[in-house]
């Protein structure tokens, strides 16, 4: 009686200890191992604590030339490089493995320019997708995808006024659910809308929001034209108007600040902002303009030396 009330007394230990190794080895897990997949269909999309800072070239997607270059300037790799995709061109697999060998995520603005959104989400170009969608899985790495970006703004075939939000909902959401069918599941998908800068042509966000369970990250485009320009004027309300729909994870998904504006003072304000509303981070549209005042390239010396040191602080691991 007593032998056997030990052997018991030995195998509860041993359970014990045994269900203390594994919750203690889940643990690690959960803490050193990153998210780099979020969900495709739940509405709360879980992010590691990675901080962005992405660039457009206009060389890509057909050289990374121009993001290698960048980085020298900055000194260091930016982790998300962006390329905008024409209407039913294919992924671009060798732009997107360059990325990963330098530590970036690909991130790809699809815009389906003079095309009716209706027949997207009818189906007639389903083919076009779910090839995109293979392509995109068979690549086998983290992918951001976005679709017709500033939807809201007038100034595009597929935006306000020219294209109605219902219309854009149902083209947007047909397309997530071809991914989801093709397994393409490396995808974050990143919906994108301009500021609302207080202009006619440009309207509020709500009308055209797909719905949590098809959007992982909110994507907001914004510049920086005058000298008076900040961060909560210029992004503030909108970012307002984003929580009032969903609590995703908001990506500065294109900005950039022109000569006229002070591009040292904004890049400043730029990384201050983002740190002030808890942003994912920011991609940098790095090109010239029509006209020199309101180019969006870093156009000096003093400033790449500003998104240097910014950098350098904004991109140490969160203690």
């Amino acid at each position: 009686m007593n032998g056997q009330l030990r052997h018991r007394r030995v195998a509860r230990k041993v359970i014990y200890i045994g269900l203390v190794i594994c919750a203690a080895v889940a643990l690690l897990i959960i803490v050193v191992l990153p998210i780099t997949r979020p969900s495709s269909s739940s509405g709360s999309h879980s992010t590691n604590l990675v901080r962005y800072l992405g660039v457009y070239e206009p060389d890509a997607p057909n050289s990374y030339a121009g993001v290698d270059q960048f980085a020298q300037a900055i000194g260091r790799q930016p982790n998300i490089a962006l390329y905008y995709s024409s209407w039913l061109k294919p992924f671009q697999a060798s732009f997107a493995t360059s990325a990963v060998k330098h530590g970036a995520v690909t991130m790809v603005q699809i815009d389906a320019t003079n095309t009716s959104l209706m027949s997207i989400a009818r189906g007639r170009y389903d083919s076009y997708w779910r090839s995109y969608a293979d392509e995109v899985k068979a690549f086998d790495a983290p992918v951001i995808l976005s679709f017709d970006h500033e939807m809201n703004g007038d100034w595009y075939s597929w935006g306000y006024r020219q294209s109605s939000p219902a219309a854009f909902v149902a083209a947007w959401r047909h397309i997530v659910t071809i991914f989801r069918e093709q397994g393409a599941r490396n995808v974050t998908w990143l919906w994108t809308i301009n500021i609302i800068d207080g202009l006619k042509d440009v309207t509020g966000p709500t009308p055209w929001w797909p719905g949590s369970s098809y959007v992982n990250w909110v994507g907001i485009d914004g510049y920086y034209y005058s000298p008076s320009t900040l961060f909560p004027s210029l992004f503030g309300p909108t970012i307002t108007d984003v929580r009032e729909l969903t609590n995703d994870p908001i990506l500065i998904a294109e900005t950039g600040a022109s000569i006229a504006a002070g591009q040292s003072a904004k890049i400043a304000d730029l990384f201050a902002g983002v740190r002030t509303y808890g942003l994912l981070g920011f991609v940098l549209f790095n090109q010239d303009g029509v006209r020199k005042t309101q180019s969006w390239r870093i156009g000096s010396p003093a400033a790449y030396a500003a998104l240097r040191q910014e950098a350098e602080a904004y991109m140490k691991p969160p203690s």
